[in-house]
This record gives structure tokens, sequence and C-alpha cells, in this order.
């Protein structure tokens, strides 16, 4: 795999943010036994080397202290500056002769100055223990060490190197947020892009990725780059293929009118045959076909024009009478449940056209009744249409009922003597306003289908 030079490469990124996060984690742990050992520990001053200075010259002018009872308690206790500081007296051998018990602090600071080499101080947690002072008496090697009692703050992340358990903890979420924002950082473009997708799949074909990912210089946004572009020859091809049916289907019209033209001539002259009605009937089904794929032309082609803020229970006010007087006709009820105060940006004519073809196919299937009802949401407007009717018995044909000249299986298509674009012009219109369509079967019997708009 051949890597570029670009620091903004994609993969520099990647393993630039998750080296740089955990460095930073184990050096951030690894200096802090550094600084407490830089602090605690340091040069033994001089006002403390002298006072065992002068213990060790106490102890030359009277080495019989040495072989007495009495070295027990000698100089063990010695004032410094005010304050209590205890001396003690070691062997060659690391054995403290001037006292019982040797704390465990004591030792363990005899092993870090023997590891240093010269005398130091170390501050404990509670105590200051100083030394080696090393003198000779008759031939044979002693060392004196200091201690004071004295306590003096320490620096606040210390309190980790004392919680090894909670700095791991906190080791480990520090480093999650850490490559959490890394992460989020490299999803937030990859983000939009699903989104435009998933727009651009929906039928949203002005979907396009944001200027702030397309601006990135790294992969991420040359994959913007080319979805955008992407996107604008689909929207090319999309929109010269729908002009291409629109300029045919109006084409077709004119040889199609000298047809019926023909037909009437010949009925003037009594040329009235079964073959001649058979004839008028295609070409009247020719007719309502291309005004369909017209119409179907138009709402995706003018899906582009700028949207009017509108009552919607006015804009459909005619096509809601229409459907009323149709139920009727048919000896069947229609319900209307549409509060007047929604108001929202829509095409007026496209989304006429849509409703009307959902409330036509709907009285044409259902049995007693058909009820529309809108309702507004935080959301969206959602109208809903449902009848009573046998539904549709594929479960695949409720994803598919939309597509143009899509038949579905079920007697409820099969029998409608229609060329299965009736939903297509409705979802068509739907899109456009930049809304979903959907249907499901009633639990009981009958169709319902939803319409959801945005409000923006």
């Amino acid at each position: 795999m051949q890597l570029t030079k670009n620091p903004n490469n994609i993969f520099v990124k990647l393993l630039l943010g998750f080296w740089l996060c955990s460095s930073l984690i184990i050096a951030l742990i690894g200096m802090l036994p550094l600084l407490q050992q830089n602090h605690d520990q340091s040069e033994l001053p001089t006002p403390l080397e002298r006072m065992l200075e002068k213990s060790a010259q106490r102890i030359s002018k009277s080495p019989q202290v040495l072989d007495s009872d009495k070295l027990k308690h000698w100089s063990r206790f010695k004032e410094f500056k005010g304050r209590p500081a205890r001396i003690y007296l070691v062997d060659e051998y690391g054995k403290v002769l001037n006292s019982h018990k040797q704390s465990r602090s004591l030792r363990r600071f005899m092993l870090m100055a023997d590891e240093a080499g010269h005398p130091i101080k170390h501050q404990f947690r509670d105590e200051l223990i100083f030394g080696p002072y090393n003198f000779e008496i008759k031939g044979k090697p002693y060392s004196l060490y200091g201690r004071l009692p004295e306590h003096h703050p320490r620096p606040w992340f210390f309190f980790f190197i004392d919680n090894k358990i909670l700095t791991l903890s906190i080791a480990i979420i520090l480093s999650g947020l850490l490559c959490g924002l890394f992460a989020w950082h490299l999803g937030k473009p990859l983000r939009s892009l699903k989104r435009s997708a998933d727009a651009l799949a929906d039928g949203d074909l002005s979907s396009r990725v944001d200027m702030a990912t397309v601006k990135r210089n790294d992969e991420i946004g040359q994959l913007a780059q080319a979805f955008n572009v992407m996107a604008d020859s689909v929207e090319d091809i999309v929109n010269s293929q729908q002009r291409l049916i629109s300029d045919i289907s109006h084409e077709l019209r004119t040889p199609l009118t000298r047809l019926k033209l023909s037909l009437a001539l010949s009925r003037k002259k009594g040329q009235e045959t079964p073959e001649m009605e058979r004839i008028e009937y295609e070409a009247d089904q020719l007719e309502q076909m291309i005004a369909e794929l017209l119409e179907l032309s138009r709402v995706k082609l003018n899906a582009n024009e700028n949207k009017r803020n509108l009552e919607l229970a006015e804009t459909l006010s005619q096509v809601l009478d229409d459907a009323d007087f149709e139920a009727q006709q048919q000896q069947k009820q229609l319900h209307i449940d549409i509060d007047e105060s929604i108001v929202l940006p829509l095409y007026p004519r496209p989304l006429s056209r849509a409703v009307e073809n959902l409330l036509r196919n709907a009285i044409r299937y259902a049995n007693t009744q058909v009820s529309i009802q809108a309702t507004a949401g935080a959301n969206g407007i959602q109208i809903e249409i449902i009848d009573d009717g046998p539904g549709i018995s594929e479960e695949a044909d409720l994803e598919a009922i939309f597509k143009p000249f899509y038949r579905p299986q079920s007697a409820r298509e099969r029998e409608s003597g229609g060329w299965g674009l009736g939903l297509a012009i409705a979802k068509a219109a739907i899109q456009a306003h930049q809304g979903k369509i959907t249907a499901v079967n009633q639990p009981t019997s009958g169709l319902k289908v939803y319409i959801n708009l945005p409000l923006q």
C-alpha cells in the first residue's frame, strides 16, 4: 500500500491520533514516580550535615560509649531549629546500635542512600530522614542518620501515586475521552455523507454534502467532493430522463389526436364496426396513460420551484369536495379531519394531485368508508388516509406499490384497469416536499397510507 506524504492523509491522522493519545497517557503516568522522586529526594543540606558531624565528633571524643549499655539511650534526641531530631548510629553491617526498633522508613532510606552513593535527604509522608554521615572509630566504620518528625504538603498529583487503581481507572477514562473526541472528529463528516446519501436514495436529488466536509483536505473531503459531483450527474441524468419522457409523451399526443379525429370522421361516414370501437377504446386508454406520464414528469421536474406557505385545508379544499362527491355516488362515507390552522410550505398542485390520487384509490376499494386526517407534530405534518377495503395481500407489495407501472399480485390492483402511475405520482409529489409516504395494512382490513411533510 502506497502512503502519500500529505499530513492530512486519513492514515496519518489515525496513526498520529491514537499514537499521541496513548503516548500522552503513558508519559503522564510514567512521569509521576520521577516527579515524586525529584520532590521527595534531594542533596543533604549543610545544616543537617553539620548536626550529624557534631554528633560524630562527640562519639569520637567518647568512644567508650560504644561499649556501654548507655548506648541505647545515647544522643537519640537533639534539637534542630526548635524541633526534636532523632539520631541513629549504624554499624558497618547496617544494624542500628542505639534503638531497639528499626523503622520501615529508616530501612527504606538506608537502601535509597546506599543506591545514591552520597548523603541525601528524603521526605516521607510524616517525617524527614537524612544521612548518612560516615566516620571511623578504632578502625571500624560507622554511619549516622537523622530524622525530623515533620510533614510538608505534597503536590496534588502525588495523590495518584498512592492510589494506583484510581489512577489506572482515570487513565482508561481519559484515554477513552481522547479517542472518543478523535473518533467524533472523523465520524462527523461521515455522518454528513450518510445523511446526504440517504436523502439522495429517498429521491431528494438536490441533497449535497455540506461545504465544511467538502473543504476538508483529507480523503473524506475528497470523497465528499466526489459524492457531490456524482449527485450532480445523477440529478442531470434523472432530469434529462424526465424531460425525455415528457417530450415523448407530448409528441405522442399529436398522432393520437389525428387517430381519434380519423375515427370520428369514419363514424360520420357510417363506418362504425366493433373493430372501430376497439380502436377508439384503446386510443382513449393511451391518451389517459400519456396524461399520467406527463403529470409524473411535471411533478418531478417542478421539484426545484419555490414553496409557498399555505393553509393545508384550503389547498386541499377542492380535492376534498370532489372526493366527497365521488364517495357519495358510490354510497360510501368520507370522514375529513384537517385542522384549518395547519400552515406549511408546499407546492399546491403536486400535493393536491397526490392526495387526490390516494383518496380516489381509497374510495375505489373501500367497502363503506374512507377517512383522511392531518395532525401537526414537532417533526412535521402527518396525513393519514384510511380505507376499510381488502388491503394489500403481499408484504413486499407494500413497499413497491409506489413504483411506476408496478402491478401487485393482489386483486386490489389487478382489477383496477390502471397502469400503476397514480401512486407513483403521489410519491413523486411527496418527495418533492422532502417528505415520506408509506403504506401499511390495517389490523382488521383496509389500507392506511401515511404522509409525513416537513415544516421547513
